[in-house]
């Protein structure tokens, strides 16, 4: 017996079932405890998101020697458009002296000032970060904004700056985990009953996705506790919806398949073997795209990037472990009764050979030019909505479903203060230098004021005010105006910083990354599907249409954004997490159908197998389809932008490659190139077959 035919035999052999289900139930009980720590192990700091080597990052980490705490600027915000009275005035003071002894407020409190026009005053409050990220922020900014709103009801008051808009990020987040977790299998258990129709069937997928999550988080935990793997609150919202949703896809094929192979076998032990011996390199060939697909991102210039690579390529390795060895064998423990009431019984016909999918596959293959062409139109006018794209990044305030308070302060700050006074530049240069670069920064065009210098170790930080938001184009311009005139005080070893700085460097990264790894993984997956389908045609083929699903959705998405949903545009990462989770999870279904498609070849001829493997996939693809683009509809759930966005136009392009590219474009281009599909391999040198079965040397339309 061959390693993978003895591997496959262990979880549905008579004894060694129990012994597999013994050896995940002993994993769950160690790794639960762990799992529930990973919430605790997030990095959140900026460092954990941005490029590791961008010059604002090293602003960070260089700043850390001019401030003894990491600290992030509140803005407390008052604003009486009458004017600011004296009382008003004596007021902020009081509030000033209160805000002193907020949670983690450290350093002195400066203000309040107030504006030119006399209509508004500012506080800037700094709160201590240290190494929790934005932990911090909510508490000392509830604090905040407590205290600013005791006062005279005539005079409006609001929280912003950095640490303002950090804490309604925090807020936006928080519980990420619990509320992505529980509207996630709320969606799963409800798809799998309508799929299964069965009242016990959909328990054991569930179980043994939430198992593979619960250990896959607890090896994350321990990875970054001890190995130092990024894990941020991105990447875990992330692995939820990619473990439960790609899990319960290999949930769906192998119990599709076990249940195919129950009508042919009695013995249910050697059904599961063959239905693992069937769909498993199926199962393993789509794993292995994620998996790939998703390491790839470890050459990323975005730390936040980066760090989702491993942390989504180990979540869909415990799954596909746990779908390839614990369902298997609960499957076999429990017997045929589990797909009660519709049991497939010993020696009855394949349903779906005859069903809904069959009279699809036949009405393709009557006219399978006609409709490719039609179909690979269609989606071609569909991309054209990219020309709606704007991932040139989100403002503060577009990163918002909603408009919180920080949003609305800041606005109210650039009405009465120059704009970019809540968020100034930073910037560091050698001491006996700096006058020079104080002067270079404060004569460039954007520049309204800097702070007197501090010093420390031979070198010296004062911060830049911006006339712009930092979050504006103009703001990144004058970050590039600056780093030219620093940069040319000779011996300065000038650098700048700050938070227009911070999007500046983040959207060139997120180019670079988009250059760089869309590429490899295209190039990665061609590979394995070259090794999988041993032919060269239809691995390009695949690549071909899925890439223009991902171009369809991606026009319909940002078409969808601009005109209904009014966004004000996309993170810069955008296209690039679109295109893998697409590419990666897009291509599972294509290897599904082919793999399929290529066994029945084999017997039947390349028309024939097109329709039989169509037929007999159809329908677990789809619910597969459906489930998974639900699990990352939920990312639509939480008060995030960038989440929401990219959990549309990912469920749309799951969507359209289920129904429209996998079941119509793939089939029908299959059908049309007949045996030319599988060029160089035996199977294309093979004669056509009439849909009959019987070689013919002529092709039959």
């Amino acid at each position: 017996m061959s390693p993978t035919r003895t591997l496959a035999a262990l979880p549905c052999g008579r004894r060694s079932k129990w012994a597999v289900v013994v050896l995940w139930l002993l994993l769950v009980v160690v790794a639960g405890p762990l799992a529930g720590k990973l919430s605790g192990a997030e990095d959140n700091q900026a460092s954990s998101w941005l490029p590791g080597n961008a010059e604002s990052t090293k602003v960070l980490d260089e700043q850390k020697s001019f401030q003894p705490v990491t600290t992030l600027d509140a803005v407390v915000v008052y604003q009486r458009p009458s004017g600011i009275t004296p009382q008003d005035q004596a007021e902020a003071q009081r509030d000033a002296a209160a805000f002193a002894t907020a949670p983690h407020v450290v350093g002195p409190v400066v203000g309040p000032v107030v504006s030119r026009d006399g209509q508004a005053m500012q506080t800037v409050v700094p709160i201590e970060i240290g190494t929790s990220g934005w932990n911090n922020l909510s508490p000392a900014v509830d604090r905040l904004r407590s205290v600013a709103n005791t006062g005279d009801l005539g005079m409006a008051t609001h929280v912003t700056g950095p640490g303002g808009v950090g804490a309604d990020q925090s807020k936006a987040f928080e519980g990420i985990d619990s509320t992505l977790l529980t509207a996630t299998v709320a969606v799963v258990v409800i798809l799998l009953l309508l799929t299964y129709r069965s009242p016990v069937l959909w328990i054991f997928p569930l179980l043994s996705a939430g198992v593979s999550l619960a250990v896959s988080q607890a090896v994350i935990y321990l990875l970054a506790k001890h190995a130092g793997l990024t894990v941020n609150a991105q990447s875990a919202g992330i692995l939820i919806v990619l473990v439960l949703g790609a899990g319960t896809d290999y949930a769906l094929l192998l119990t599709a398949r076990y249940r195919e192979e129950l009508r042919r076998h009695e013995d249910r032990h050697e059904a599961m073997a063959q239905a693992l011996h069937r769909a498993g390199p199926a199962i393993l060939a789509s794993s292995a795209t994620v998996i790939v697909s998703m390491l790839c991102l470890t050459v990323a210039e975005m730390n936040s990037t980066s760090g989702l690579g491993p942390v989504c390529a180990i979540g869909v390795l415990v799954a596909l472990a746990a779908m390839l060895t614990l369902l298997p064998a609960l499957l076999v423990v429990m017997g045929r009764w589990v797909f009660w009431p519709v049991k497939p019984a010993y020696g009855t016909p394949e349903p779906t050979r005859t069903g809904r999918w069959a009279h699809i596959g036949a009405s393709i293959a009557r006219r399978p030019r006609r409709i490719w062409i039609t179909t690979g139109l269609a989606l071609g006018v569909c991309a054209l909505g990219l020309t709606s794209l704007n991932a040139n990044g989100l403002t503060v305030a577009g990163s918002f479903t909603g408009k919180p308070d920080s949003v609305v302060g800041q606005q109210v700050l650039a009405d009465h203060f120059p704009a970019g006074t809540g968020d100034p530049l930073s910037v560091i240069g050698n001491a006996g230098q700096i006058p020079a670069v104080e002067a270079a920064v404060r004569g460039t065009p954007g520049i309204s004021a800097t702070t007197p210098p501090a010093f420390a170790n031979g070198r010296a930080f004062f911060q830049a005010v911006s006339t712009d938001r930092p979050d504006s184009q103009a703001a990144k311009d004058t970050v590039d105006r600056v780093r030219d005139a620093a940069h040319a005080v000779p011996n300065a070893d000038a650098k700048v910083g700050g938070g227009a700085a911070i999007n500046l460097d983040a959207g060139r990264a997120a180019a670079h990354d988009n250059r760089v790894i869309i590429p490899l993984v295209l190039g990665v997956v061609l590979i394995i599907l070259g090794l999988l389908l041993r032919a060269i045609v239809a691995p390009l083929v695949l690549i071909a249409t899925v890439v223009l699903s991902y171009a369809a959705a991606l026009g319909i998405s940002a078409f969808v954004f601009a005109h209904i949903f009014h966004f004000s545009g996309q993170d810069q990462a955008f296209p690039l997490f679109v295109f893998v989770f697409l590419v990666a999870l897009g291509i599972d279904y294509n290897i599904f159908l082919m793999t399929r498609v290529r066994e029945e070849t084999a017997r039947r001829g390349t028309r024939d197998g097109a329709v039989t493997g169509l037929a007999a996939t159809g329908g677990v693809i789809t619910s597969a389809g459906l489930i998974l683009a639900s699990t990352f509809a939920v990312l639509g759930t939480l008060p995030a932008t960038g989440f929401a966005e990219i959990g549309f136009a990912v469920a749309l392009g799951v969507l359209l490659d289920t129904l429209v590219v996998r079941s119509i474009l793939v089939t029908a281009i299959t059908v049309d190139l007949d045996r030319h599909m599988w060029w160089p391999s035996r199977l294309s040198k093979e004669p056509t077959w009439t849909a009959v079965g019987s070689p013919d040397s002529s092709r039959v339309r």
